[in-house]
């Protein structure tokens, strides 16, 4: 076989990969092309649908509140008419029978007249005493009308404008949210979500983000966190399942909320972080992530550590105080190599930790720089990351070298960083703390 028909077939081997990543990638991009036109026509179907039941269910209340208006008005002039009509009723039944008994007197009277001589006295007599008892110069009382009601309707006719300015500014149709979830991010037990806004014009003065199990049929969306910030860590979550998050914003000055960004799947294969179960002087919660010294033994000090070394570098590792006791200069919050079941306390060698009055010890030495003093309410935050992966020291007969960590703990306002040396590789960690007093409570995530 010739060199030209080596290259040719070489460059047609090479076209033809060429043509098959290029129809790969022209299907992935017709794949993402009918996904977007199903989120287009999908979201425009939900759209509708909403509007249609908005706007019905505001037909349907303002149809109802008008006929109970309309119903309390009629009950009020029905009202008003029966009360007014009554007296009038009974003055009319009055002059009416004086009429009848004027029209018996005029008869009798005109018989008296026509009667003979004999009987005409007798008869004029009689009719004399009737006329002075039926009281003919006494007649009833008819009011003015002036002095009885007038029915009339006062009717607004401003609440069609006010109703049709309003009914104009009701509702807004858009074509993207004003915020996106930006970030998922895994963590021990928990996702952390971070979002931005996308519309700039858009004030938000208020965030809410909503979360539930990925494919669970009729699972509402539960709401995780409503306030100002752009990000925020969902607890509690199972490790390697999918959830779904979602978030929008509330303008400034407004009530309703904006549409919801598109929801996006997150997830976490980290085994959340819990305390080791047994210890004593500590109650565990049921999910093992709250930690109470139960007892106040001056004598000892006992540790808790975590149920196994979960803390990985490149992690931030939180201590959050629900509920503060007694303060005592022994007490500690912090990570370490091991968990050694006799210590008292995490101040010693192996470990870093914050001390209760704020005081930070490192390797059992405590450092210059302090930090505020641990409360109620407050976060203990620390951070790490391998500074080298090789021994500091070449020399391997001394016993093996130093691994050097860089590590930030943080407690109110203000961190301190400071590099710890440990005598071996490691890629997890142990956490723990310990309290001499009770009521100290304790949550890690």
């Amino acid at each position: 076989m010739s060199v030209e028909v080596d290259v040719l077939l070489q460059e047609a081997k090479e076209s033809i990969e060429a043509a098959q990543n290029y129809r790969g990638e022209l299907q992935q991009r017709l794949h993402g092309l009918n996904q977007a036109r199903k989120q287009v026509r999908g979201s425009s179907g939900q759209a509708r649908e909403a509007l249609r039941r908005h706007f019905t269910e505001l037909q349907s209340a303002a149809s109802r509140l008008l006929s109970e208006r309309l119903a309390v008005l009629l009950a009020e002039v029905d009202a008003i008419e029966a009360d007014s009509v009554t007296p009038l009723d009974d003055c009319q039944s009055l002059i009416e029978h004086g009429v009848g008994q004027a029209d018996e007197l005029l008869r009798e009277g005109e018989a008296a007249l026509r009667c003979g001589l004999g009987e005409k006295e007798d008869q004029l007599g009689s009719f004399t005493k009737k006329a002075m008892h039926i009281q003919l110069d006494s007649l009833p009382e008819v009011p003015a009308l002036v002095d009885v009601p007038c029915v009339s309707a006062q009717l607004d006719d401003s609440l069609l404008g006010l109703l049709r300015d309003r009914v104009s500014r009701l509702g807004l149709v858009s074509s993207h949210p004003p915020v996106q979830i930006e970030e998922l991010q895994e963590r021990p037990g928990s996702v952390l979500v971070r979002w931005c806004k996308v519309d700039e014009d858009f004030a938000a003065a208020d965030y809410r983000l909503q979360h539930r199990r990925s494919g669970s049929g009729g699972a509402q969306y539960e709401d995780a966190f409503i306030g100002r910030d752009c990000e925020f860590l969902v607890l509690h979550l199972d490790p390697h399942t999918d959830y779904l998050f979602r978030v929008c914003a509330r303008g400034e000055g407004r009530t309703e909320w904006s549409p919801w960004s598109i929801p996006q799947t997150g997830y976490t294969t980290l085994a959340p972080h819990e305390w080791c179960p047994g210890s004593e002087g500590y109650i565990l919660s049921s999910r093992r992530n709250i930690a109470l010294r139960s007892d106040s033994a001056h004598s000892r000090c006992p540790v808790i550590y975590s149920n196994a070394p979960t803390y990985f570098c490149g992690q931030t590792l939180t201590f959050k105080m629900s509920a503060a006791g007694q303060m005592d200069r022994r007490d500690s919050l912090g990570v370490c190599v091991d968990s050694r079941r006799r210590a008292d306390s995490l101040q010693r060698d192996q470990a870093v930790c914050i001390s209760t009055n704020g005081a930070v010890f490192v390797n059992g030495k405590e450092m210059t720089n302090q930090l505020p003093a641990v409360a109620l309410g407050s976060s203990v935050t620390f951070d790490m990351e391998v500074v080298n992966l090789f021994p500091v020291s070449n020399n391997l007969s001394e016993g093996g070298g130093h691994f050097k960590l860089r590590v930030t703990i943080g407690s109110g306002s203000r961190e301190v960083v400071f590099d710890w040396l440990v005598d071996q590789a490691v890629d997890c960690l142990f956490f723990g703390c310990s309290f001499v007093h009770s009521g100290w409570k304790v949550l890690v995530f």
